[in-house]
């Protein structure tokens, strides 16, 4: 149970005996109990007094001797693709630092038939994804908005995604705010070019379609929206693990005054974990979790993002 955040189901409270509780059960603003307990894992499960109210508690622990504590799930990491194949690099704006990154293109084979089998297998593949509807209808907008060049900058992105996502009826939202496909641009941007080609967008949108799925997952009743505790377990079931004041940071900048995020912030805020992470995997070049940046690397990297 350690480090889950999921609600715990009734099923949990038929097998789990309750190992300590208030003696009495009285409508008061403070409670105080005296317990002890064998070292383990224990979950402290507040109540209002009345039953399908919603309320507030801090809870203050005191102990006779002295006690050292942290706070649980302060790891702060990222699932990282395997790296199955070595490649040839497609180089990333955020990723000045390293080239091993997420996105790249099979480099050569030494071989002639290693070659050829290389190469029969991205035809294969690619000719596959081109006969999908999908496929099909990103090509004919994406052409009709990036023209010639077939690369589009952050505003043709903007009618590129809200023209497909307009399209998922299932889904509510308005569609994407200029600022979040600015973003989208600098994660993706390979050449520092400001715009991106259509490669480049089809692996935006896979990212965006696996961060939907998980959106709608937690938008259980189709508002559109989901609120900051979901948002929490959204966040772990996309791959990256924070600590309580970052979710806390996630919530004051991405949430509405009702502590709702709507789709639109919610990729945004997805992202940003994307290119912070990738970011810094980039400049942690020994893997010890701490890296030295000079002023114009913090400016590229955060003004850009």
């Amino acid at each position: 149970m350690h480090g889950t955040k999921h609600h715990l189901q009734k099923d949990f409270f038929l097998y789990n005996a309750s190992k300590a509780r208030s003696k009495t059960y009285i409508n008061m603003r403070e409670i105080s109990e005296r317990f002890r307990l064998p070292p383990s894992e224990y979950v402290i499960i507040p109540s209002t007094y009345e039953p399908h109210q919603e309320g507030e508690f801090i809870l203050r622990v005191f102990s006779e001797k002295r006690s050292l504590s942290e706070e649980v799930e302060n790891m702060i990491e990222a699932d990282r693709p395997s790296k199955k194949k070595k490649g040839k690099p497609i180089i990333f704006v955020s990723d000045r630092a390293n080239s091993n990154k997420e996105l790249t293109t099979d480099e050569d084979a030494g071989k002639d038939g290693e070659k050829t089998h290389v190469d029969e297998k991205k035809r294969s593949s690619a000719k596959a994804r081109e006969k999908s509807e999908e496929e099909t209808q990103f090509r004919n907008i994406f052409r009709q908005i990036a023209g010639d060049d077939m690369e589009i900058n952050a505003e043709e992105l903007r009618n590129v995604l809200n023209n497909v996502v307009k399209k998922h009826k299932d889904l509510k939202t308005e569609g994407f705010e200029l600022e979040s496909c600015r973003s989208m641009i600098a994660l993706m941007d390979t050449d520092g070019s400001g715009k991106i080609n259509f490669d480049e967008f089809r692996h935006l949108w896979d990212k965006i379609k696996s961060w939907q799925k998980i959106f709608k997952h937690y938008d259980a009743d189709h508002s559109g929206t989901i609120n900051s505790y979901e948002m929490r377990n959204a966040v772990k079931d996309a791959g990256f693990r924070l600590n309580n004041q970052l979710y806390d940071i996630i919530t004051m900048r991405y949430a509405d005054k009702n502590m709702n995020i709507d789709f639109d912030s919610f990729i945004c805020c997805f992202v940003r974990l994307d290119a912070m992470f990738r970011a810094f995997h980039a400049f942690d070049k020994d893997g010890d979790g701490i890296i030295k940046l000079n002023v114009l690397e913090w400016l590229q990297l955060t003004m850009y993002a």
